[in-house]
């Protein structure tokens, strides 16, 4: 039964009075992780979920009522999603940009797919930041080892070659440290077939992100800012309150906002910035769905990004995103499950003054450098949670730069 209110507006994805309530179906393109832990936030609040993905009993699929087991781009199969369900949304935004629009055009999707056609692409995204009022490195669009090698003469080494599309954890990427590389680089990257775009390398003390929600009434609300620690091009560790000034925190929260509200987002966008050493913030990239360093929410805040992403796109009012305790979130990846496995096993009691949050996504193989969970280390202060860390051996101070 559709429980819905209001209709939508021509031309536009959503519609500010149309209200999603509990008893509906939620559509989920995608079904990894992140639709998995949207499914579990929302089923509590009384929603339904359906995905669409390639991989039989996949994260998602396993808590979900009902999967579709198709690809991205296999349109029959989205009009299957789009009958079992009352919204759609995508856990990722690697799904087919030209599904998502027929899917808008046919049902109720409020994210729309503009958002997608823009942070699918690096040029798209990086111009749309811009137009937001939010500085971006220093970029060159690349289309010839010519012009690659001129553009790193004007930047200068060390930095970054990177496919336009595709690419996550590092892939998709080169860092060019000197210019003898070049042609290397530009043969390497140019095999993906689509354009290439150089940015200068930025030096900067700390990582950190904001997660902002907002909804089709125009709500927006944003999380606590995390700062995110990088091993081989993977998030690690994210630490919040991240260590850095009140005024960073507050300039980044800002700026999310500023980009949430120009890009028209409905649902969540992570944006991902680099703080310079003269306190200078610099957007590197956008998420345009829940994102791995707003896991930390699960338990740390009052509301869940997973739980504010269903509230957003169902247009519900948002939830308090206020921190109740520092927390460092750290990613389990392949080789981390047995350690960690045979950790809770042999755990009598947790250690004082660190409550520790286990997650698991269901996965069946454990591959090396795969995410395969995360943890949650609640503590009366984010150093007694790294220390924890650093005892365990995932983690030592050396891996911070």
């Amino acid at each position: 039964m559709r429980r819905t209110e209001g209709t939508a507006p021509v031309g536009r994805a959503y519609d500010p009075g149309k209200v999603i309530l509990p008893g509906s179906t939620i559509g989920v393109l995608g079904g990894g992780q992140l639709g998995r832990m949207l499914a579990l936030a929302g089923s509590h609040m009384g929603y339904r979920f359906a995905t669409l993905d390639p991989t039989p009993d996949c994260p998602l699929g396993q808590v979900a009522s009902y999967q579709i087991t198709a690809g991205y781009g296999d349109a029959e199969a989205a009009r299957a999603l789009a009958k079992q369900s009352d919204v759609i949304t995508y856990e990722f935004e690697n799904v087919d940009a030209a599904v998502a629009d027929m899917l808008e055009r046919e049902s109720y999707v409020p994210q729309g797919s503009r958002l997608l056609y823009t942070t699918q692409h690096r040029l798209r995204e990086k111009r749309a930041v811009e137009a937001a009022g939010a500085p971006v490195a220093p970029y060159a669009e690349i289309g010839s080892l010519a012009e690659l090698e001129a553009a790193v003469a004007r930047f200068g080494t060390p930095c970054v070659l990177k496919t336009a599309t595709g690419g996550y954890d590092g892939k998709g990427q080169w860092v060019i440290r000197s210019a003898d590389v070049c042609a290397e680089a530009y043969a390497a990257l140019s095999r993906a077939g689509t354009e290439l775009v150089l940015e200068q390398f930025i030096r900067f003390e700390r990582e950190i992100s904001a997660i902002a929600a907002r909804s089709p009434r125009g709500e927006v609300k944003v999380f606590p800012i995390a700062e995110n620690i990088h091993v081989d091009n993977i998030l690690h560790l994210s630490i919040v309150p991240a260590r850095t000034t009140d005024a960073v925190r507050k300039r980044a929260e800002e700026l999310a906002v500023k980009i949430a509200e120009t890009l028209d987002v409905v649902g969540l966008i992570a944006v991902e910035m680099f703080l310079t050493p003269d306190g200078e913030l610099y957007v590197n990239e956008l998420a345009p769905r829940p994102h791995n360093s707003g896991h930390y929410t699960m338990e740390a805040c009052m509301t869940s990004q997973f739980e504010q992403h269903v509230r957003a796109v169902c247009n519900l009012p948002l939830g308090s995103t206020e921190l109740l305790t520092p927390v460092v979130m750290v990613n389990v990846l392949g080789e981390h499950v047995e350690p960690l496995l045979q950790w809770l096993g042999s755990q009598k009691a947790e250690e004082p003054g660190v409550s520790v949050k286990v997650h698991l996504y269901g996965k069946a193989e454990a591959k090396h450098k795969r995410k395969m969970g995360h943890v949650n280390l609640l503590a009366r202060d984010t150093e007694t949670a790294l220390a924890w860390v650093e005892r365990t051996g995932i983690w030592n101070r050396e891996q911070e730069g």
